[in-house]
């Protein structure tokens, strides 16, 4: 009997602040999808599905908005480049990364077309992350283990004790720098949100304190969290989106402030610093941190072919060879054990993987479409405007930067969430 009370009270939160143009159960689906991403990719798919098809109806053409044209273009290119692609079935499964996203970049705008409804998303972005860091430090300091399913094995969690890799946090996504690129691009939207609960407090606002307590300790969470992936990507991250949600109006004390905290760690890492700077640097910064920067950790064990240096190398040649529609999806993956005897699945840069799977014109039009987005963006006032606009920009930027020595987004969460984020921009511009 207090079910029904209790659901009707959550569909109703649910239907809060719907933009006009979006389907009622559309808007709830795609609430509940993003909600649910980082747990359930299964799960999220359906209900994103079910929201992109109510939000394709009534639509104007897709060939109307010019941006679609230049997609349509991009995904004409792939499709001639899976006909003589050397790495075969794969480079028609490959386009599964890429062509449905096409798709979901007209459908999903009436779900992300005002502010109001990026704000409420982005709250469901980072209440969706709270698994996450969970699980991860769970992993580490319980040795929490999975298999774990839930929902008869519709959510499965392959926790591995200690991390993936070893003593690096990885959580319920399985790998560390998988992990580290949801807690980079959810970190700006949780910075929001701790901005809001202050200002709300300081407002003496019904339940502000206790909401701003429970926003703390998420922060404190989500930073050790980052801290404990070991990914120098994540680091840069997390100070990256600190002065673009803090706004211009921050940086005349935020700015020096972040310098001065990072001058002992640059003196720790940087070579040729003299001993007299650099021992007390690095006696004041954590081993685990100048070590990694500079790769101390690991000097002397890494042989030259496991490098991106060596990745990017080879995929430049590869480039050279075939330039205009590329190699295939995922050829990198087979084309560089055999001139280098180590396997890696991708070459850690989303330009260069691109021109080599899909050729330089599509990884032209791809970078460039991304830049063009955040710079109109930027320009129309998003990067320097309301709070949660500065940390959706914010998230976009971090997510393409993580791009320039990484591929997270072959993660299929990792992408959708991506692809909604360039969604948002694209409402704005």
């Amino acid at each position: 009997m207090k079910l029904t009370p209790w659901l009707a009270r959550g569909l109703q939160q649910l239907d809060d602040q719907r933009p006009e143009t979006a389907h009622p159960l559309g808007w709830r689906c795609f609430q509940l999808g993003m909600f649910v991403l980082p747990a359930s990719a299964l799960i999220a798919v359906v209900l994103l599905f079910i929201a992109l098809l109510l939000g394709s109806r009534q639509r104007p053409p897709f060939w109307r908005d010019r941006a679609n044209g230049v997609l349509a273009v991009i995904g004409v290119l792939m499709l001639l480049g899976c006909f003589r692609a050397s790495s075969g079935v794969l480079a028609w499964v490959g386009l599964g990364n890429w062509l449905p996203f096409f798709w979901g970049f007209w459908g999903f705008q009436p779900y992300v077309v005002s502010p109001a409804a990026r704000r409420r998303v982005a709250l469901w972005i980072v209440a969706g992350t709270v698994p996450v860091i969970v699980t991860g430090l769970g992993q580490l300091f319980w040795g929490w283990s999975g298999p774990w399913q839930i929902l008869g094995g519709l959510i499965i969690w392959h926790l591995k004790p200690g991390g993936n890799p070893p003593e690096r946090l990885a959580g319920l996504f399985d790998y560390a720098n998988i992990t580290a690129a949801w807690l980079a691009l959810s970190w700006p939207l949780l910075l929001a949100a701790l901005l809001a609960c202050w200002r709300r407090c300081q407002q003496r606002l019904e339940r502000s304190a206790l909401d701003l307590l429970v926003v703390v300790v998420l922060v404190a969470a989500q930073v050790a969290a980052l801290y404990l992936t070991d990914s120098r990507n994540a680091w840069g991250a997390l100070l990256l989106a600190v002065p673009i949600v803090g706004g211009p109006g921050s940086w005349l004390w935020l700015l020096p402030l972040l310098l001065f905290a990072l001058l002992p760690v640059a003196l720790a890492v940087l070579p040729g610093v003299p001993a007299v700077l650099q021992d007390p640097a690095r006696a004041l910064v954590p081993q685990s941190i100048w070590g990694r920067l500079n790769d101390f950790n690991s000097q002397g064990k890494r042989p030259l072919a496991i490098t991106r240096l060596s990745q990017w190398s080879v995929a430049v040649g590869l480039i050279a060879e075939r330039p205009w529609l590329g190699w295939g999806a995922a050829a990198f993956s087979v084309i560089y054990p055999l001139r280098t005897g180590f396997w890696h699945g991708h070459p850690h840069n989303i330009a260069i993987d691109l021109a080599l799977s899909h050729g330089l014109p599509v990884a032209a039009m791809v970078v460039g479409f991304v830049l063009w987005l955040l710079i109109r963006a930027a320009h129309r006032g998003m990067a320097s405007g309301p709070l949660f606009e500065r940390a959706w920009w914010a998230a976009a930027l971090v997510l393409a930067a993580l791009h320039a020595t990484d591929i997270p987004m072959y993660d299929s969460r990792i992408n959708i969430a991506g692809w909604i984020l360039l969604v948002g921009l694209r409402c704005k511009v």
